[in-house]
């Protein structure tokens, strides 16, 4: 296969840089991978036209001498609920099928002015409702790893995409473990930032209401060093960084995280998890511990309300959003939102006052597990409690406990409800050959710190690897 597509973004916009690659010999190195791949992952599901005359221009760029983005040239991928100029946005819903943008997401307009070239959109879940790469507008997303099973969701074609070597990087969106989980079941790496740190507009559904607490837009990568450079473009609007001391900065935060105390944990008091995520949880905070931070096992106060409150302030927001888009149009929604729809009314709602209990709770654990942090400011813990789940699975089984498979990711809903940085990071492998990432959690804006710990982990385990289907 074409080495370009497997080099770090950060190394393959330096090689541009320094005219030893062009722009052109790596869209098309990835075009190249997209044609041979895609049919069976089904992870990329609209491919921009112009990809080939956006590196051309790239390429005069370079070649005039012209002043550069620290990601000239570099090909990415958008997940398809973020809006694109003049590509299809389809948030995997019939309602939108024809919807195209005509303006890019402050987002996406960060990651262009910074010189990468978008290469197309990637599938998501419809309304980026469920953990699945499954819509009703496009065949579901396949795990590189394992066909059978899915990519995770809702950002699951964009990590399909990446691990599969068919994109760069690029970005996904988390309300409830989206970015994180699909990383997880795909072997990548995938950054939740905090509220605000990234521009959150011009995604749908829009991260308003009730979304605005936890819902953002992060990068998704194979490498933790290009979820740096990738934060560093989308947090930055003068969008000055250079990527050339990425070297140098990982080595003085790691200095500066020596003597740091970790809390690891694999226990949230919601969902048990498997004994190979124990096993990849210990052995991230061995690295840790090597690196020079102290660890140990401690459950941090509060997480153990987590998945509760998810429900109680996101549930219904999802139904009231449901209802808007798809009203006299119920009949052509996929099968979850279907579901999600026809069983809203199940259960009693909320009252208002029960509501804003909820609300003031979060605030208080919020406050709490804050105050805890500024003595133990970096946590481990699982994405979930399993790696990938086979395509339909509804239910997981752990030991002898059977969960919904919503409730057994209880670990990532959990800081979209305190609204911490978290980076997902392989750190381990199933028997059946799966991946097993773990996360690294941060106080309000250390999503630096939350990264370095990352590259940590990512040297001791290996990080990314190739899915056996794409060495051929």
């Amino acid at each position: 296969m074409d080495e370009l597509t497997q080099v770090s973004i950060t190394e393959l916009a330096r090689r541009i840089r320094a005219k030893e690659v062009s722009p052109v010999e790596a869209a098309e190195a990835y075009l190249r991978r997209i044609e041979r791949w895609n049919p069976l992952l089904n992870a990329i599901v609209t491919l921009a036209p112009d990809v080939l005359m956006q590196a051309r221009q790239a390429e005069a760029t370079i070649m005039e001498g012209d002043q550069v983005g620290p990601l000239h040239g570099v090909p990415i991928t958008i997940k398809d609920t973020i809006e694109t100029a003049g590509l299809l946005a389809t948030s995997g819903s019939p309602v939108r099928a024809q919807f195209v943008p005509k303006c890019d997401a402050p987002a996406v307009g960060r990651l262009k002015a910074a010189g990468a070239i978008i290469l197309g959109k990637t599938n998501p879940a419809e309304m980026a409702m469920d953990y699945t790469g499954v819509n009703p507008l496009f065949p579901a997303t396949n795990n590189p790893h394992d066909p059978t099973r899915t990519s995770g969701g809702s950002s699951g074609g964009e990590a399909a995409a990446i691990a599969a070597c068919m994109s760069a990087a690029g970005l996904g969106s988390d309300l409830a473990g989206s970015i994180r989980i699909p990383a997880h079941f795909c072997g990548i790496a995938g950054l939740k930032p905090a509220t605000g740190r990234i521009p959150g507009e011009g995604q749908f559904p829009a991260a308003i209401g009730p979304y605005s607490l936890g819902a953002v837009i992060g990068p998704m990568a194979r490498y933790v060093a290009d979820l740096r450079l990738m934060f560093e473009v989308l947090s930055t609007a003068e969008n000055q960084s250079s990527g050339a001391s990425q070297a140098g900065l990982q080595h003085q935060l790691e200095s500066d995280l020596k003597g740091w105390r970790v809390a690891w944990y694999t226990d949230d008091g919601v969902s048990p998890v498997t004994e190979e995520t124990r096993q990849a949880v210990q052995a991230a905070a061995r690295a840790l511990e090597s690196a020079g931070l102290i660890i140990e096992e401690h459950r941090p106060p509060g997480v153990e309300r987590g998945h509760d409150l998810w429900l109680k302030l996101f549930s219904r927001a999802s139904v009231v959003q449901l209802r808007e888009v798809y009203a006299g149009r119920e009949d052509e929604a996929g099968a979850f939102v279907r579901w999600r729809l026809a069983t809203a009314d199940d259960h009693q709602d909320a009252t208002l006052d029960e509501y804003i209990r909820a609300w003031m709770e979060r605030d208080r654990l919020r406050s709490a597990l804050n105050q805890w942090m500024e003595d133990v400011p970096l946590l481990l813990a699982p994405v979930g409690a399993t790696p990938a789940l086979e395509h339909g699975a509804h239910k997981v089984t752990v030991g002898s406990q059977t969960m919904s498979s919503f409730r057994a990711f209880s670990y990532s809903q959990t800081f979209n409800v305190f609204d911490l940085p978290s980076v997902c990071v392989p750190a381990g492998t199933s028997s059946e050959g799966l991946p097993i990432g773990v996360q690294i959690v941060g106080r309000p804006s250390g999503e630096d710190h939350v990264l370095t710990a990352a590259t940590i982990i990512e040297k001791a385990s290996g990080g990314w690897r190739m899915p056996a289907l794409g060495g051929k």
